[in-house]
């Protein structure tokens, strides 16, 4: 990897139990800020925070303002900046590579799961052929962007761990650098550490384990999916209930 890309992939490696890369997510530029102040060393964007703030439902925003969005983030901050940009849209690799880097992004989450552009949309997508997409999008991305390649078997009703690990090697011996399984349990965390040889992505969610609780399961990096937005959100709606 070169330049910040470089410098992204960095922060996912040698990490000591217990001590997980957090990735707070924000939604717009004025919440980047907030935690590149707080001293986070970079961010991942939560397409669902970013759809509430754009108005849409989660799924729902078009393209061009998913990335124009991403791009005010990233250049916001100066810390490195990865998106969640779902499914890719339907785009080619070619396409949503360009379109990534033009953003300003140094990475990105890929899901395998049907998004809008899918004939069977929020079903799993064949694994081979998710595959395929992630060695194309590397093979045009090089060095370039670090390809956080997510898992839904546990959101999409296979919770079935071989299942699970069946994929994530598939993506990552098609080039991805880490692995999410979004949604895992707690207790097969152990288990998919000990069979993924790349850094492992657990979304923490309110009421759980904490991120270092978290890093000591197995997980080596930390992100929270919408869960900031939704605290948020919650903070601002106490504010307005107090202005009366």
């Amino acid at each position: 990897m070169t330049g910040t890309a470089a410098a992204f992939g960095a922060l996912h490696r040698d990490r000591a139990p217990g001590d997980p890369l957090v990735l707070p997510g924000p939604w717009d530029a004025a919440s980047a800020r907030v935690f590149e102040e707080a001293g986070f060393p970079a961010l991942a964007t939560p397409s669902a925070g970013v759809a509430a703030s754009l108005g849409y439902a989660d799924g729902s925003v078009p393209p061009r303002e998913m990335f124009e969005a991403v791009g005010r983030i990233a250049r916001a901050v100066s810390v490195p900046v990865s998106a969640d940009v779902e499914d890719g849209y339907g785009l080619t690799p070619r396409r949503l590579v360009g379109r990534l880097l033009d953003a300003g992004v140094v990475g990105c989450n890929l899901e395998d799961s049907w998004g809008r552009e899918g004939t069977a949309v929020g079903s799993l997508k064949d694994a081979q052929e998710q595959a395929d997409y992630l060695a194309a999008v590397r093979e045009v991305a090089g060095a370039e962007l670090f390809v956080n390649a997510r898992v839904d078997t546990y959101v999409r009703g296979v919770p079935d761990l071989a299942e699970t690990v069946r994929r994530a090697r598939l993506y990552l011996a098609a080039g991805a650098d880490s692995v999410y399984v979004i949604m895992a349990p707690v207790d097969v965390i152990p288990a998919l550490r000990d069979a993924i040889d790349a850094p492992l992505n657990v979304v923490h969610l309110p009421g759980g384990p904490s991120p270092k609780e978290l890093g000591e399961l197995g997980a080596s990096r930390i992100t929270f999916g919408p869960g900031l937005h939704h605290r948020a959100t919650e903070a601002l709606r106490e504010i307005a209930e107090g202005l009366g």
